[in-house]
């Protein structure tokens, strides 16, 4: 074996561009899957770093019949199901919540969680340091977990951390364990302080929270023996005990569903991935194909080799052993390489994804990754190699002995199987080429799309108010309007204002709504709407015209009455062929049956929760009316929006020099973030297909030209006999067309048969569009054409009397 492989090493190295091309185009082919699958391990298959975790569930509240899905729970419908159910080890909750250190220098704000005290229990997570919460802390003590990134960035690795008082939000709280980092598919991605106080929110009254106001995440861990589809089954009976004992809720008509944990986390990239899946495997069937090409070549060129070999008694296993060792040796050093193409594009592909791609920015080389690579190396090599050393070693041995320098075309066989690996790959590429043309269409359509606010020049940056300073509306009103005033006297500021939710950036509200006139439904029966708070200025800000009506002003206060403006498609679906201006709206759960708003304004539309999709109904509240202990700053500048965070946090000095910003950004970027799914899937596409473009296009060639090659004496003789320049470029061309074009009609069948798997990720474009079935059809059969040429003006060069004197 190893006297094979170096002989193998030897001819590679005696033939060095034979060895060129083929390393490189099978490195295209194994780095692209083995990058695909690196992160399809990394996102499904590795699974979450918990203890068990495919018997984690996330229980989610629905509605089909007001299309809510994956609703949080409300505090009294944890208590209930946490008391009541019986599959289930024990049930847990959290939410994200931000908090403001200070004693460790500047003030920061921190992005963390509240959680019960069993939480990270049921997770399996246990502390590097110190102790998990203790049940008894539960909305009691002042306590908190830390991660590992917190305990070493922001406490320099104090060994004497447990027991350390850091303030947060005000509040002295003891550091009671260090959590190892955690993952960012559970977590947020800056998640790195846990507290356990998850009942309360300074956002919303305890008689509120009780009326089923939603908003934590709900997980359990099934029981030993218990699966999915039966904890599933008692869950009718938990819903319907809550109906009964909480028919006051807004949340007690909610069927309840379960989602493994592995699941929830990345559910909506399985098509995406199953897509370039797909892809990369054609490229490497491309790839394949075209050094199978060329190895047939190179083994009918070794017939005297072969036949000198069996002569001297070598059986017909031994010579087709050494050249699938020889192949299998290129495919091998290939996968090498391939690897590290790999790493880098598992690299770069976080950048280009954002935040919308669940993947840690830290790249380790896990050994599924390395196993796959070998395997798929070892195979490539093993599928490419076999026929054409099966074939070169079935040549006549007396012939292959007489052969000396003549020009071998090879046996009908093996013309069939060239122009039929040529009709492959052209198939796979038409396929490949047209999917990466309707991704591309639809992401230029996606990015057109009108937002119905302008973006550019505008800075967006979070504040949160800390509940000991700040307790209740009034002094959270006065804090905004003082800044905003200090904000719009400020040089190069045009507008600004505040929001509890920027559009676009994932952080919505919801609340329920029915008109006062109409005989409302009962509360927990109306739809819900989105809901924003603003200042005035907002739509000045983003440029969103007001269509009819009036803006909010200073007089829409905590005190003043209670207003709302709806944007215009809210007032075509609630007051048809009506005047929307003076009516009343009931929103929200107070009072068991919301509070009343008057309409005072109607504005221009805008997506705020996704580019794709239109909102139905989203309602406008003075920030005053419906305040929260964290808003988000817009500031409208006539300069660099960047520029903006020195003024907003002079501003602030002002005011509270306590008060940190949180994830300073501008608009602009927050807009091209919320296409990052989107961005990856059509940049690694279009990336695979041009490869497999470029592959098909040189196996074409190739063909073409050793066909040429192997055919110059029958060239000569024809022209020798009459036959014109064009008669041969026709002939030439006619025989390398015609497989591409088995090729087109191939990849046409498949483009329409794998239409359903591109439908769902594409935005205003058809998967069977003919304009880019049709663009995808003439660019291909163009470029096959150009590649046939070049070797068919060759052979119009030849001369025949130096080709018939090669003969």
């Amino acid at each position: 074996m190893f006297t094979d492989i170096r002989f193998a090493l030897r001819q590679l190295r005696k033939s060095p561009a034979f060895t060129f091309l083929s390393v490189l185009t099978l490195t295209l082919g194994i780095g692209a899957n083995t990058a695909i699958f690196s992160l399809i391990h990394d996102l499904f298959l590795r699974g979450l770093p918990f203890q068990d975790s495919s018997r984690i569930v996330h229980i989610y509240g629905e509605a089909k019949e007001r299309d809510l899905k994956q609703m949080p729970f409300s505090v009294p419908k944890f208590w209930h199901y946490r008391d009541g159910q019986t599959v289930f080890t024990s049930l847990a909750a959290d939410w994200g919540n931000g908090y403001i250190l200070t004693g460790l220098g500047q003030p920061v704000q921190v992005i963390g969680e509240n959680v019960t005290a069993n939480y990270f229990d049921l997770l399996g997570i246990r502390p590097i340091l110190g102790r998990n919460f203790l049940q008894q802390e539960e909305m009691r003590d002042n306590v908190a977990l830390v991660t590992e990134n917190f305990w070493r960035r922001r406490l320099g690795s104090d060994p004497g951390v447990l027991g350390r008082s850091i303030a947060l939000n005000g509040v002295a709280t003891t550091i009671v364990g260090v959590l190892p980092n955690l993952p960012i598919s559970w977590f947020d991605r800056d998640a790195e302080v846990f507290t356990v106080k998850p009942f309360e929110t300074a956002n919303v009254t305890k008689e509120r929270l009780m009326l089923g106001v939603s908003f934590m995440r709900c997980i359990g861990r099934l029981k030993p023996g218990v699966t999915i589809a039966q904890a599933q089954s008692t869950m009718p009976a938990l819903v319907q005990s809550y109906r009964n004992q909480h028919p006051e809720t807004a949340d007690c008509t909610w069927t309840s569903v379960l989602v493994s944990a592995p699941e929830d986390v990345t559910s909506d990239l399985r098509p995406a991935f199953v897509t370039l899946l797909v892809a990369v495997g054609a490229v490497l069937l491309i790839a394949c194909s075209n050094v199978a090409n060329l190895l047939l070549v190179r083994f009918s060129g070794r017939r005297r080799e072969i036949a000198l070999r069996m002569a001297l008694g070598a059986d017909r296993r031994n010579v087709v052993r050494l050249f699938v060792i020889e192949s299998t040796t290129v495919s091998f050093i290939a996968g090498i390489i391939g690897l590290c193409l790999a790493l880098w594009i598992v690299a770069i592909v976080p950048k280009i994804a954002g935040d919308n791609v669940p993947l840690e920015s830290g790249i380790s080389l896990q050994w599924p990754v390395l196993a796959f690579t070998l395997a798929l190396s070892l195979l490539t090599g093993l599928a490419m190699g076999c026929y054409p050393a099966w074939q070169s070693s079935r040549s006549d041995l007396v012939e292959g002995l007489k052969d000396s320098n003549r020009a071998v075309s090879g046996s009908r066989g093996q013309h069939r199987f060239r122009r039929g690996l040529v009709s492959a790959q052209v198939a796979l590429s038409m396929v490949l080429l047209a999917a990466a043309a309707m991704l591309v269409a639809s992401f230029v359509r996606l990015s057109n799309q009108e937002t119905g606010f302008r973006s550019d020049r505008v800075w967006v940056g979070g504040v949160g108010l800390p509940g000991e300073r700040y307790p209740d509306p009034p002094s959270r009103e006065r804090f905004a309007q003082r800044l905003l005033e200090e904000l719009r006297v400020s040089p190069g500021v045009e507008t600004a204002t505040t929001v509890d939710g920027v559009p676009l950036s994932g952080n919505y509200g919801q609340t329920p709504y029915a008109r006062t006139d109409r005989n409302p439904l009962p509360m927990n029966q109306r739809p819900l709407g989105l809901m924003r708070s603003i200042s005035p200025g907002y739509f000045r800000t983003l440029r969103i015209p007001l269509l009819t009506g009036r803006d909010f002003n200073e007089r829409d206060g905590v005190d003043g009455p209670l207003v709302v403006i709806l944007s215009n498609s809210t007032a075509k679906k609630l007051f048809p062929n009506e005047d929307p201006l003076g009516k009343q709206l009931l929103f929200g759960a107070d009072n068991g049956n919301g509070v009343a708003a008057e309409v005072v304004g109607v504005v221009g539309d805008v997506r705020s929760r996704e580019l794709a999709k239109t909102n139905d109904v989203e309602f406008y509240r003075p920030w005053p009316q419906r305040s929260f202990a964290f808003f988000n700053v817009m500031v409208r500048t006539s300069m660099n929006p960047e520029a903006a965070a020195s003024i907003v946090r002079a501003a602030l000095d002002k005011i509270d020099k306590e008060m940190p910003i949180l994830q300073p950004n501008t608009l602009d970027a927050i807009v091209t973030q919320s296409l990052g799914q989107q961005r990856l899937t059509m940049g690694l596409l279009g990336a695979f297909a041009g490869v497999a473009f470029l592959l098909a296009v040189v196996g074409i060639y190739g063909a073409v030209a050793y066909t040429v090659e192997q055919r110059t004496a029958e060239i000569g003789v024809r022209m020798a006999l009459g036959a014109q320049v064009q008669d041969v470029l026709r002939l030439v061309v006619r025989q390398g067309m015609n497989p591409v074009i088995i090729g087109v009609l191939v990849g046409l069948l498949a483009i329409f048969g794998t239409g359903r798997l591109l439908a769902a990720q594409l935005y205003q474009v058809s998967p069977h569009s003919p304009f880019l079935i049709g663009l995808t059809a003439v660019g291909l059969v163009g470029a096959a054409l150009l590649a046939c040429l070049i070797p068919a003006r060759r052979a119009a060069l030849i001369d025949p009397i130096q080709a018939l004197r090669a003969e």
